[in-house]
């Protein structure tokens, strides 16, 4: 059982480290198209509205959207799914072992959302808090697998379990926060439609798919109508799919099926598309003074210097009083490392940033100070590693 446990995580790291590369070449890609002569046609491209459905029946929205409240939903069904197998299963299972990752996570959310805050208190780009909380599983274990090949294995588990409780934690304060004039039916039908899948095939161990996409669906359209964004109707669908309650009978179930089905599709096409779509930022004289701006510092600074503050200073309290030990065969430069590879937020920072902010100027400054940060954060991560890497040798 404990060989299977460790042989299905480094299926998972391994997926999430090569993803972080297409990841990071597919925004690359969009970045050199924004500043390209094809920049016109590239943003004519994601303007374009897509109509689904006819009369009062239809959904129109622009492609953008499209991408970003209905493709990545499958990205958040993945992110639910993946949460139950980790809670269930995985390395979050038993209270003691979520303990670390789960407070590092924690102050690593609270700690950047704090400095910016402070940065931008009593301005309208308030708004932005959420924005450094999150940190990218693909790209931080990425840049792990490529610098940190001698780490042991403890801070790579500690570091994807992190990730996992950080994106539970944006979940939620995007649920909570980034939500505006809720329609209370809309909502209930929502709900509604969750509860029966939950109650008339979770509970009964339904095998088949097509119950739970039916009402997602719903969930989904219904949390669209509602003004909550609709992913999260994805987020609860990945908690709602049976996994079984033994890790000896857990392939016998839908939710290791799915997940073995969408995790890839999730890695190498939403994730990328989404990078596609929404990483062409503009790079000119105009747009860099507003790195210097109160939403470009407090981005950077809760990124680059709140989130490792928040990991290291959470694990740090936990070992000073007792609580816990560090996992064997690691030693505090290992987390202060996974601590500044916390601070690559680009997939989940730009989301809750385009929830954040309505000026595209704005959002424009959010994102390039979202990409210069991480790309600082993964240079200064992979350079730890690196002298961890030659003083273990």
């Amino acid at each position: 059982m404990r060989q299977k446990t460790v042989s299905l995580f480094h299926e998972f790291f391994r997926m999430e480290a090569s993803s972080g590369i297409v990841l990071l070449v597919c925004a690359v890609f969009a970045m050199a198209v924004a500043n390209s002569p094809l920049a016109s046609a590239y943003d004519d491209v994601l303007h374009q509205y897509i109509t689904v459905g006819s009369g009062r029946a239809s959904l129109s929205m622009s492609l953008l959207h499209w991408v970003n409240d209905g493709l990545m939903a499958v990205f958040f069904f993945t992110v639910g799914m993946e949460i139950k197998r980790e809670f269930r299963f995985g390395e979050l299972r038993s209270l003691s072992a979520t303990i670390l990752p789960a407070a590092a996570a924690f102050g690593g959310m609270v700690v950047p959302a704090g400095i910016y805050a402070a940065i931008n208190h009593g301005l309208s780009s308030i708004s932005g808090w959420g924005t450094p909380m999150a940190t990218d599983i693909a790209f931080a274990l990425g840049i792990l697998a490529l610098a940190g090949r001698g780490a042991p294995r403890a801070i790579a588990v500690f570091l994807t379990a992190l990730a996992i409780v950080d994106d539970l934690g944006g979940i939620i304060v995007i649920a909570i926060f980034y939500t505006s004039g809720v329609k209370a039916l809309s909502l209930a039908i929502g709900a509604l439609s969750l509860l029966i899948v939950g109650v008339c095939f979770t509970r009964r161990d339904t095998r088949s798919f097509w119950p739970y996409l039916i009402g997602g669906l719903i969930a989904w359209l219904a949390f669209y109508k509602a003004g909550i964004h609709p992913t999260i109707a994805g987020v609860l669908l990945g908690l709602l799919i049976p996994s079984g309650r033994s890790e000896r009978t857990r392939e016998e179930h839908l939710l290791y099926h799915l997940e073995h089905r969408l995790e890839p599709w999730s890695a190498y096409a939403v994730m990328p598309i989404f990078a596609l779509a929404n990483a062409g930022i503009v790079i000119d004289t105009g747009s860099l003074p507003g790195l210097m701006s109160p939403i470009g510092i407090g981005i950077f600074c809760g990124l680059f210097i709140g989130k490792p503050l928040g990991i290291v200073g959470s694990v740090f309290l936990l070992v000073k009083t007792g609580l816990v030990r560090l996992p064997e065969g690691t030693r505090w430069i290992h987390f202060i490392g996974a601590g500044v590879l916390g601070g690559i937020g680009f997939t989940m920072s730009i989301f809750i940033a385009s929830l954040a902010f309505v000026s595209q100027d704005e959002l424009m400054t959010a994102k390039l100070a979202i990409v210069c940060t991480s790309v600082v954060s993964g240079l200064f991560g992979m350079m730890i590693f690196r002298v961890a890497g030659r003083n273990d040798g």
